[in-house]
């Protein structure tokens, strides 16, 4: 399994950016839950936004209403819809697919499989 991400960029504060995601030889066909994780320079890693193969979503308390997770399981995409981006979101985005179908915690190991780091940079 392999997870291809695309979309970071840099933005001015208050513009949007969308970052996308494809899982590529993905066992079968099985649906697992996605997310997007994203850690900064000296912080810890965070898990930005989650969704289940049901939709179910969870999702950061800072950017609650300003991102939007959403996923084509017939596509095996997973995207993330940022908008009124400020300059604290500023991180590494990584893709990632968890073992099951439940949303693990973000400490969890069933956090298993991840894309290489998209680089999001939100200047004032």
């Amino acid at each position: 399994v392999q997870l291809q991400a695309s979309g970071g960029g840099s933005v001015q504060a208050g513009e949007s950016l969308r970052l996308s995601c494809e899982v590529v030889g993905s066992g079968g066909g099985r649906i697992n839950a996605m997310g997007w994780f994203r850690q900064a320079p000296g912080k810890r890693r965070e898990l930005v936004a989650a969704i289940s193969p049901g939709g179910s979503t969870r999702y950061l308390d800072s950017v609650r209403g300003r991102f939007i997770i959403s996923r084509d399981n017939a596509k095996n995409t997973v995207s993330l819809q940022m908008n009124t981006l400020r300059p604290e979101d500023t991180a590494s985005y990584y893709c990632t697919r968890a073992i099951g179908d439940d949303i693990p915690h973000e400490d969890d190991l069933s956090w298993a499989y991840w894309g290489q780091g998209t680089l999001v940079t939100v200047s004032s």
